[in-house]
């Protein structure tokens, strides 16, 4: 299984955004993960799709657009139009998930489904034919800083045991309180795309920070 480090901009320095992520990459991390919050599905506001779009012409990493925003439905066009790669929606905060699925789809780009803690796997197992990733979060949405809830691994567990149960190949990504000390705990219940917030932007440290990730996953069976 190919792992994945997707560190999430939230926590760069938005002063040299640019800079900052092309350290992460540059250190292997493949994708920049990118936390879109509204202030309503949760409750911080981080940014639009206007601050990826300017990223997007000075980096090649995948573009990983976690959208926790209500009725997403409403700027998938925007999202896409702005460069994301993959886009993912929260399946608590819209009716539309087929329609935003082929939409997405139809574009050339690929579909995530992410779940809260208390959204079990079965609420989106109908859906997951049409996922190209499942979102499990680790964390309550909406900040980040906050500490890995290791109680969440029997459903990234679920997750793996419905794609082999379903005969279906999507990836499994975690968000929230992903460390070095943590990751691997995770890798072991199933998953194998791993945001990083903090524990990868820190000054003068993300290069290494970004390496030390990759070696550790080389250790994963």
């Amino acid at each position: 299984m190919k792992y994945i480090l997707s560190p999430s901009i939230l926590s760069a320095d938005f002063s040299k955004l640019a800079e900052d992520t092309a350290l992460a990459v540059r250190g292997g991390a493949e994708w920049l993960h990118i936390d879109v919050m509204d202030g309503a599905f949760v409750p911080n506001i981080s940014f639009g799709a206007p601050v990826y779009k300017c990223l997007r012409p000075v980096s090649d990493a995948f573009f990983d657009v976690h959208l926790m925003i209500d009725r997403p439905e409403r700027y998938i066009d925007d999202f896409l139009k702005a460069g994301a790669d993959l886009i993912c929606i929260h399946c608590e905060a819209t009716k539309e998930i087929e329609a935003i699925a082929e939409k997405v789809h139809a574009a050339g780009k690929m579909f995530a489904i992410a779940v809260k803690p208390a959204t079990p796997a079965e609420a989106i197992k109908d859906y997951l034919p049409l996922c190209d990733m499942v979102l499990v979060m680790t964390v309550e949405p909406g900040f980040g800083g906050q500490s890995f809830m290791a109680d969440m691994m029997p459903k990234v567990a679920k997750f793996r045991a419905l794609r082999e149960d379903l005969g279906l190949d999507y990836m499994i990504q975690v968000d929230g309180g992903i460390s070095l000390q943590t990751v691997a705990t995770a890798a072991a219940a199933g998953a194998n795309v791993f945001v990083a917030g903090s524990a990868v932007f820190k000054p003068g440290e993300i290069e290494k920070n970004a390496q030390a990730f990759i070696e550790k996953f080389k250790t994963f069976k």
